[in-house]
């Protein structure tokens, strides 16, 4: 996949026990130029290099899900509501082992977290292969909240630990540039699943009667469900050799990271003395549910809209994406002039007209509105969780952890979009709810995130265990 064998790094200075020889080439660019603009020290840059690689990695089984739905439509002949049941699954494993993996982390440390968390992804993913075989949908939801419960993992950890490695005045920057590299396997994801899960045979009513009265359909069905279990195999993979990587890897001291007495341990009641991470906890809740609502739907609205194939509405996904990728780019350069929390403001006001269009004027200008809408959504999670922790010192992890659990809003949203679809016949009405959803993140940015209580001083270096 993404990983490619560039050479072999030896320093001992490096806070590495042994040599490495797999390492992201394009991220290892990348983050040599975060390096020179002082958003991360030179001691933390490998860490720094293979926690953003998580960030590409989550994306994967996150935009495959919006595959997923229409294939399991088809395969299953499943309602709307029915197939949003797949984003309800995956996301209720986020919302309950979040808190899990904070308490886990909170007491031994990120590395253990984000390793456990990658096995538990792998574990998921090699899972598909017996749910293709069985042919039974449920088995395919288990297989995605086990995915799902090692990405909670992976979020807590990585979100909070990028959060926290480094200068806090640059926090937001830094979770901005890491969260870059999400929407590039995010468009891997939506690339895969459109290129081998969709077969782009669609049959009309005419032609599965046809097949249902020669006693081929069965089979028809069999052949388009088994179409998704090689690319989970791959990525499975792919996720043990990272975890190997990982382990192999020394991370920065965390007493150094989170608070400067470097012995308190991060407290639920705490948190809630803090206002703008509470605020911060719905603004997410809301983000989420827009954001995976918009993409698990956007092949069904271009379909009923813009009469697009399924192959054709998967590379207007794409496109969607591809923004999404590009905004976080520009959105991290824009943070130099202008606050994230007003640069985010105004996104969420631009979304606001965005999705009115795409209710008001269903058809080519609605489609692509739709579509624009992801540009400006490529800044909200990071910049949302980081101005959510600021200031929570030695309560991050926890908080972190809350603020993944927001992410329950995918779950909460997504079904409540397909029973809008299904009761109206209108799959542009659905898309009141990211209207509203936009609606509160307005209100976050200009009022409702500003730091407030207890607030903790973070050292501006890292040290690195011996």
């Amino acid at each position: 996949m993404f990983l490619i064998p560039y050479r072999i790094i030896y320093q001992k200075k490096h806070p590495i026990k042994d040599k490495t020889i797999l390492h992201p080439i394009i991220l290892y660019i990348s983050f040599r130029m975060a390096e020179k603009h002082k958003i991360v020290s030179k001691e933390s840059l490998l860490p720094f290099v293979l926690v953003t690689a998580l960030f590409f990695l989550w994306a994967l089984p996150n935009n495959l899900n919006d595959i997923l739905i229409p294939q399991f439509m088809k395969s299953f002949e499943l309602t709307r509501l029915q197939a949003g049941l797949v984003q309800s699954a995956f996301y209720l494993g986020y919302f309950l082992l979040a808190m899990p993996a904070a308490l886990i982390m909170d007491k031994y440390n990120f590395k253990t977290g984000l390793i456990i968390g990658l096995l538990l992804f792998a574990a998921g993913c090699f899972l598909f292969w017996p749910a293709a075989g069985s042919g039974r949908y449920g088995f395919f939801l288990f297989a995605l909240f086990v995915i799902a419960s090692g990405l909670a993992f992976l979020e807590t950890g990585s979100n909070s630990f990028i959060a926290v490695l480094g200068d806090p005045a640059t926090s937001e920057h830094r979770l901005n540039f890491s969260q870059s590299f999400n929407p590039l396997g995010s468009m891997t994801g939506v690339l895969i699943g459109t290129v081998f899960i969709f077969s782009g045979t669609e049959l009309s009513n005419i032609q599965t009667e046809a097949m249902k009265s020669a006693g081929t359909y069965k089979s028809y069905l069999h052949e388009e469900i088994m179409r998704v279990g090689p690319p989970y195999l791959v990525i499975g993979c792919i996720i043990l050799l990272l975890a190997f990587l990982i382990w192999r890897t020394k991370f920065p001291d965390e007493k150094k990271m989170t608070d400067t007495k470097g012995n308190d341990k991060g407290k639920l009641k705490a948190l809630m003395h803090y206002p703008h991470f509470l605020r911060g906890i719905a603004a997410q809740f809301f983000y989420v549910g827009a954001q995976v609502g918009t993409w698990s739907f956007m092949i069904q609205y271009l379909k009923d809209y813009m009469q697009k194939s399924e192959k054709e509405a998967g590379a207007m996904l794409f496109i969607s994406i591809l923004a999404f990728g590009i905004g976080r780019f520009v959105s991290t350069a824009l943070m130099k002039s202008i606050a994230p929390k007003k640069l985010m403001g105004a996104y969420s006001v631009i979304n606001v007209a965005l999705c009115a269009t795409s209710i008001i004027m269903p058809g080519i200008i609605g489609g692509w509105a739709l579509v624009a809408s992801s540009f400006f959504m490529s800044l909200m999670f990071p910049t949302i969780f980081a101005l959510s922790v600021k200031g929570l010192g030695p309560n991050t992890k926890l908080g972190g952890s809350m603020i993944i659990m927001a992410i329950i809003g995918g779950a909460v949203w997504t079904p409540l979009m397909g029973f809008i679809s299904d009761k109206t016949h209108s799959m542009a009405l659905a898309i009141t709810i990211p209207l509203i959803s936009y609606l509160f993140i307005i209100y976050y940015s200009y009022l409702g995130s500003k730091p407030s209580g207890p607030l903790y001083e973070a050292p501006e270096t890292i040290a690195t265990d011996s």
